[in-house]
């Protein structure tokens, strides 16, 4: 699933047809790629099949394959399946156990969507392509920024599997006081608004990076944990996901308050001793690495969602370099969160200013 992203990026590989002839899912150019399985889903993970290097490709039995009639231009049916109503409906319709929830076939058989004329189709088409240029060349400048910083850790401190400058190690029992979990009722389908609590859901640190938007808020009557609510500085782990995604970190700032962890996100407490700052504890986490490292961690079983046990997870190693080094570090890190934080601003208005053409394309609104 890794060769499509949550902002419609198609970048196939080449294998061996022996390698992909059982246990995947057919594709062609022209076909719609939808992610089945819970977060991807409600992130948008879809897209356009628009070029291959073979006349078939193969892909995930986690994706769900549309193809367009002559009547639909394909570019179309993407955008619309990428929107907020689209999605939002998709997860009311989902089946399964929690983290194992998918989007049934019969969702989409029965779905319906505006069909105007096939030219009427090209030109919403091409203008919500237009206004995702935008928002993608915003996404890349984040990128960029998250790059430095990883170039920046590697720079200060080499690569924490390799630790080619020699710096002490130890296991993170070694480095915390204890990993608490998180919490899992049953939520409303819609954020926390005001004063309402609300549970973070995996999508809060898939990205390595915190977002407090992704949340359900709890249903009235349910009483709220305040023991596992989401504090500054804390550093959270995402302890069961798909196998690309597990192992995911995100480091807390500022969060709003009354947000609580879910059963799937780790928090990782840093020892009264602090040989290790959270910055620094963050980056050295989400270092490619390292966090491959700690995704093989995972076990489960036939048909379940991958998982790290606290007890595998505090037997990983890392290399801690000197306190005054992790400070320098992270001074220089606030310096890049700054200037990415205020690209981050301006992405956000690009990216609600998208929801809304699409909203009124698929109205009748252009």
């Amino acid at each position: 699933m890794s060769a499509v992203s949550a902002s419609g990026l198609f970048t196939p590989e080449v294998r061996r047809y022996a390698e992909v002839a059982k246990g995947f899912t057919q594709f062609r150019v022209g076909d719609v790629l939808i992610a089945k399985i819970t977060p991807c889903f409600e992130n948008g993970k879809a897209a356009f099949i628009n070029r291959l290097p073979f006349p078939i490709g193969f892909g995930s039995t986690e994706f769900h394959v549309v193809r367009p009639s002559p009547a639909i231009h394909g570019p179309y049916l993407y955008r619309f399946v990428t929107t907020q109503q689209f999605r939002r409906k998709g997860a009311q319709r989902m089946t399964g156990s929690a983290g194992q929830q998918r989007v049934p076939s019969e969702f989409l058989r029965q779905l319906v969507i505006p069909l105007p004329p096939l030219e009427e189709q090209k030109r919403i088409a091409a203008i919500l392509d237009n206004a995702d240029a935008i928002r993608r060349k915003r996404e890349q400048a984040i990128e960029l920024a998250d790059e430095f910083l990883r170039s920046l850790f590697l720079d200060m401190f080499g690569d924490p599997v390799t630790n080619p400058k020699g710096w002490p190690t130890y296991q993170l029992c070694e480095l915390l006081s204890g990993i608490e979990s998180g919490w899992s009722p049953t939520c409303a389908d819609r954020h926390a608004e005001n004063s309402e609590w609300g549970v973070l859901k995996l999508g809060a640190v898939t990205s390595c990076v915190f977002k407090p938007e992704e949340n359900k808020a709890l249903l009235p009557g349910t009483s709220p944990r305040p023991k596992i609510e989401v504090r500054d500085g804390d550093v959270l782990f995402a302890r069961k996901n798909t196998y690309e995604l597990v192992a995911a970190c995100a480091l807390a700032v500022d969060p709003p308050p009354r947000l609580m962890m879910s059963d799937l996100i780790f928090r990782l407490k840093i020892s009264e001793a602090q040989l290790v700052l959270p910055e620094y504890l963050w980056q050295a986490l989400v270092q490619p690495s390292l966090r491959g490292r700690i995704q093989k961690l995972a076990g489960g079983s036939a048909g379940s969602m991958p998982n790290i046990s606290k007890e595998r997870l505090l037997g990983a190693v890392l290399p801690v370099p000197p306190m005054d080094q992790q400070r320098e570090f992270v001074l220089r890190l606030r310096k890049v969160q700054s200037i990415k934080n205020y690209i981050a601003e301006h992405h956000a208005e690009a990216q609600y200013a998208s929801s809304a053409l699409a909203a009124r394309a698929f109205s009748g609104g252009l």
